[in-house]
């Protein structure tokens, strides 16, 4: 028996025939849904660290009092678990207080939907260290090209072009349009220099962010500098950095950074130059003339208070070195 081919006549089918509007509208909306902790998996490379910190107790306290307002955003998995897109810090609350669920909206997105929206769900928090921002800038682009979008920065290549004798950056023609720096609100430059903290190595990293285990801090200048370090060049920094209790100055890097394209930076020169004592980092001593001035006679000109100080100092030390050498 023959059967005729099946008609496309443009009719709504059976079922959309006997269901309501409503029901077909929720059929298409997003469900907020409750899935166990342990099926969501954190987003591969996530670049933002969720530690235990003020912020994070504040976190906790707020959903222990109000449950967790607004839902976390997932993605799922071919194996029946779940990727985490937003809500890694709240996920981590919800761990610490006990609970085993949490509260989520699962959608379907391919890997570089899934970076922009995490980067971009993320990168406008207030407390983000400079190297997560520099790899959440990195991930961003990437996502970009990956969508056919242009992109003027190369992700595998960020240099910064200095004039050797200044070190002062070399103006360059525009380029065409940078769609993350028109959304952030911030320079293509600056999304530059965040992204060479990717360069540096994870000691050097944690010392840019303030969290190295030593509190030492190195400015963010500074750091962009270091960046162009060789690998083996930042370990011997880090190293020197550590022994000495000292960082370097801009003046400093660049000095380094210019040497090391050159290839005559040693681990002596890094050595020496740590262990010299940086003017910033010298002891002052500082005082307003009013809270002195009462000592003097009226008619003192400053030269004359000098001179007196530093003579009364001399006798002082003098009589100090007799007393110890009785």
């Amino acid at each position: 028996m023959a059967y005729l081919p099946k008609l496309d006549l443009g009719l709504p089918s059976y079922d959309s025939l006997f269901s309501t509007e409503k029901e077909r509208q929720e059929a298409n909306s997003e469900k907020v849904m409750t899935i166990p902790i342990d099926k969501i998996t954190d987003f591969k490379e996530h670049p933002f660290h969720v530690t235990m910190d003020e912020d994070m107790a504040k976190l906790i306290d707020s959903i222990k009092e109000n449950d967790m307002l607004m839902p976390a955003l997932v993605r799922p998995k071919k194996d029946g678990t779940y990727e985490m897109i937003s809500g890694h810090r709240r996920k981590f609350a919800l761990s610490q207080l006990g609970r085993k669920e949490m509260n989520v909206i699962i959608r379907d997105l391919d890997d570089d939907q899934a970076t922009i929206l995490m980067v971009d769900s993320n990168i406008q928090r207030e407390n983000i260290y400079p190297s997560e921002r520099g790899y959440a800038y990195k991930m961003r682009l990437e996502a970009m090209k990956h969508q056919g979008k242009k992109v003027d920065i190369d992700i595998n290549d960020i240099p910064i072009e200095y004039d050797k004798a200044t070190s002062a950056q070399v103006g360059r023609k525009p380029e065409s349009a940078d769609i993350l720096g028109e959304q952030l609100g911030i320079s293509r430059n600056q999304i530059k220099r965040f992204i060479r903290l990717t360069y540096l190595i994870e000691p050097l990293q944690e010392m840019v962010d303030g969290r190295h285990e030593n509190e030492i801090k190195i400015a963010f200048n500074p750091a962009v500098e270091l960046s162009y370090l060789t690998e083996s060049e930042q370990y011997d920094l880090a190293n020197a950095i550590i022994e000495n209790q000292r960082t370097p100055s801009l003046a400093q890097c660049q000095e380094f950074k210019r040497l090391s394209h050159d290839g005559e930076l040693t681990t002596e020169f890094i050595e020496d130059t740590l262990s010299e004592e940086k003017p910033n980092q010298r002891e002052k001593l500082s005082f307003q003339m009013k809270e002195i001035d009462k000592y003097f006679p009226k008619d003192f000109t400053p030269g004359k208070k000098k001179d007196l100080m530093i003579h009364l100092l001399e006798n002082w030390a003098k009589k100090r070195s007799r007393e110890q050498e009785r």
